[in-house]
């Protein structure tokens, strides 16, 4: 059986007031893992039976980063499903795009991970790693203001 997880990709802009045209002010939150490669991924985890898949990823989102739905809003529009093998079994990842409303607010992580970052998109597709990954942080930065890097 397919493994299903889903979670958040939390952005925020750092220079409010600036006209979206004049400067790229979009930062992503990715968490990096306290176990395994280290990798580093927004946050996400598995469906718990019954769950929905978006209270999956807010639920996600506020033990792994403690962000709750107050600290920010979803962006509608932007879904995007990934579909890869971990340990050969076949995993379905959702992610939906949500923007902070205060970006100085704290991320406070879970003993599921060790560090987090605040990153422009170049940097965010450096420390993902993962491909799939990368084309979606793209895929949202492209969502959020019509041109890509």
């Amino acid at each position: 059986m397919a493994v299903r997880a889903c979670g958040l990709i939390i952005f925020r802009r750092i220079k409010a007031g600036i006209p979206a045209a004049a400067v790229d002010d979009i930062e992503f939150l990715l968490l990096q893992t306290s176990y395994g490669a280290h990798h580093w991924t927004p946050p996400k985890g598995h469906v718990d039976p019954g769950e929905d898949d978006l209270t999956t990823a807010l639920r996600e989102t506020e033990e792994e980063a403690g962000l709750h739905p107050n600290h920010f809003r979803l962006v509608d529009g932007f879904r995007k499903e990934l579909k890869y093998n971990v340990n050969q079994k076949p995993k379905t990842v959702v992610y939906w795009l949500a923007e902070l409303n205060d970006s100085n607010v704290e991320v406070k992580l879970s003993d599921e991970h060790q560090d987090f970052r605040w990153l422009g998109l170049g940097e965010a597709c450096q420390y993902a790693g993962y491909e799939d990954m990368q084309h979606t942080l793209k895929e949202a930065h492209v969502f959020l203001t019509g041109r890509s890097g």
